[in-house]
């Protein structure tokens, strides 16, 4: 298993040990609970730090992609090898306006022509 998750995992485990531990301290010394709340700042800080330094030794690799998504092959970008666009058409001979192929623009519909002057329909 990573060693960072591994960690990360652990960290959980390891804050409720550290919590137990000063309940006992309570219980049987004169260390008081409600004064420990420095050690658990600096618990937690020490596991971040390891975290860290887990982290800057093995980086993590590439991230997976979305599952039902097939994945891209390097960076994703294609380059281009068309000729310029020119407004013309497409670069296949083809003389379509952008517009071809969409529906016809249809007028609004006005709803206050249904109204009479008082708000009730004609």
């Amino acid at each position: 298993m990573n060693q960072y998750l591994f960690l990360r995992r652990m960290r959980g485990p390891i804050m409720l040990l550290v919590f137990g531990i000063t309940a006992i301290l309570d219980e049987y010394t004169g260390i008081h609970y409600s004064r420990s709340w420095p050690l658990y700042i600096i618990v937690w800080g020490l596991m971040k730090l390891a975290e860290n330094a887990i982290l800057a030794q093995n980086p993590p690799g590439p991230m997976a992609p979305y599952p039902g998504y097939p994945a891209q092959a390097g960076t994703g970008y294609t380059a281009y090898t068309g000729a310029p666009y020119t407004g013309e058409g497409t670069a296949g001979g083809s003389t379509t306006s952008p517009s071809a192929g969409l529906a016809p623009e249809t007028p609004m519909h006005d709803s206050t022509q249904d109204l009479g002057h008082n708000g009730e329909g004609r």
